[in-house]
């Protein structure tokens, strides 16, 4: 029997979507990717930059821009240095589920703290925010750690994008209900838009909070620790160096890595700096937000989208398809000049968004040992986080450089580029064989 609990030889083939749902530890796993899209898509993507730049900030709003992208640099920098280590860990403590509870209660209390913060005080709204990332970053390595914990290797793509695709559906639903109460705030008994506004921290935080239960409260893969104190840090530090030569050895995992540090680069970029920089264009907010609601529509059938065509082409074809369009739309969107456009470039986003991060999780899942798919998705942490170092600080530094949005925007495009080389020079067949042997 394996870690799901059947038998995989009595299994053959991919089970269906509703099968696997029936399963408790799959659809555990999936809720909690609905309960933390509330935070990426209403506070990262959509309300925080507004309430920087027309609330907290002080000065124009591409200044607001570039303190927004080195705020997400500096939250990025503290995942990627201490990923790893909280990888290693865990695989030792066997402490999955503990790290992510830990991780997603930061990010819950920061968020909900944010409704303190008052008009002006930039730098602690940017603090805070900070440690919100903090949180909902790591909570996403641990969160990544278990899906090879979930299912079967033929059903990852499958889970891993139905998980990105219930993240839109909640993220969205909430996201929407926001945008009703904000839009209507005297409706709801609300005194105006601005304490509107503020009340979306508490909801988010109490929805993040509610829908992580189930996952956070299964225990069926938790093992007690094997160590503890001082030994464990030690120990965790042991396997971390262990691993780096690990990475070192297993040549395709070290390429794809590499790959996905260039092109997740560009993919974070436009998610959490894409309302910031409409705003720095001039465009009115609540376009923007309805803007981001589109996205999460479209992105929610599109993610299905992507693991079908997966299974028809490749999951590399389909990968490959996306970082071409990503390309696309950010030469557009240094062209663009009104909202519609905006609108336009929104939607097109939505149909690449969760199918490009999806089938990297489940890709990379393929190249690791299964035992060890804490720390070396400690690893993918990394590389993730420290990408989101390198694209938002890009735009910010261009930004100050040259005074203009656009360039800042257009610069990233390089990074899809050397992304997709680099993703072609995987050999998916070497990877997938050498993992199972370890």
């Amino acid at each position: 029997m394996n870690e799901i609990g059947q038998d995989e030889s009595a299994l053959p083939g991919v089970r269906t979507l509703r099968t696997l749902l029936k399963q408790a530890s799959i659809r555990h796993w999936v809720l909690y990717d609905w309960a933390e899209s509330a935070f990426a898509t209403t506070i990262m993507v959509a309300f925080f930059p507004v309430l920087l730049t027309h609330f907290w900030s002080q000065g124009t709003p591409g200044e607001a821009l570039s303190r927004l992208g080195l705020a997400t640099s500096l939250s990025a920098g503290v995942v990627a240095l201490g990923a790893p280590l909280l990888g290693a860990l865990a695989d030792r403590a066997d402490a999955r589920t503990r790290g992510l509870a830990v991780c997603a209660g930061l990010g819950i209390l920061s968020t909900a703290a944010l409704d303190l913060v008052g008009r002006g005080e930039w730098l602690v709204a940017l603090a805070i925010f900070s440690v919100a990332l903090v949180g909902y970053s790591g909570g996403n390595a641990f969160y990544n750690s278990l899906l090879p914990h979930r299912c079967r290797p033929q059903e990852m793509d499958q889970v891993s994008c139905t998980g990105y695709a219930a993240g839109y559906l909640g993220g969205g639903l909430l996201f929407a209900a926001n945008i009703i109460v904000v839009s209507h705030p005297t409706f709801f008994g609300l005194a105006n838009r601005l304490v509107a506004l503020r009340l979306v921290f508490a909801d988010v935080a109490l929805w993040w909070a509610l829908f992580a239960l189930p996952l956070l409260f299964d225990r069926r893969l938790t093992r007690p620790a094997t160590s503890g104190g001082w030994s464990l840090i030690q120990g965790g530090w042991t396997q971390f160096l262990t691993t780096f030569q690990e990475v070192r050895k297993l040549r395709q995992v070290s390429v794809f890595l590499l790959a996905y540090w260039c092109y997740i680069d560009g993919i974070n970029t436009i998610i959490r700096m894409a309302v910031s920089y409409g705003l720095s264009l001039g465009f009115p907010s609540s376009s923007l937000i309805v803007a981001i609601l589109l996205t999460q529509a479209v992105a929610f059938p599109a993610t299905f989208g992507f693991a079908w065509i997966g299974r028809r082409t490749s999951a590399l074809h389909a990968l490959s398809w996306g970082i071409g369009i990503y390309v696309l739309a950010t030469l557009a969107a240094v062209f663009m000049t009104n909202v519609v456009e905006f609108y336009a470039l929104a939607g097109v986003i939505g149909l690449v968004q969760g199918g490009t991060q999806a089938l990297s999780r489940s890709l990379y899942a393929r190249l690791i040992p299964k035992e060890k798919s804490a720390e070396f998705f400690g690893f993918y942490g990394t590389v993730g986080k420290f990408s989101a170092i390198l694209g938002p600080l890009l735009v910010a530094l261009t930004e100050r450089w040259s005074g203009n949005a656009r360039v800042a925007i257009g610069s990233i495009v390089v990074l899809f580029v050397v992304g997709a080389y680099f993703l072609h020079q995987v050999d998916w067949r070497e990877g997938e064989t050498l993992a199972s042997t370890l």
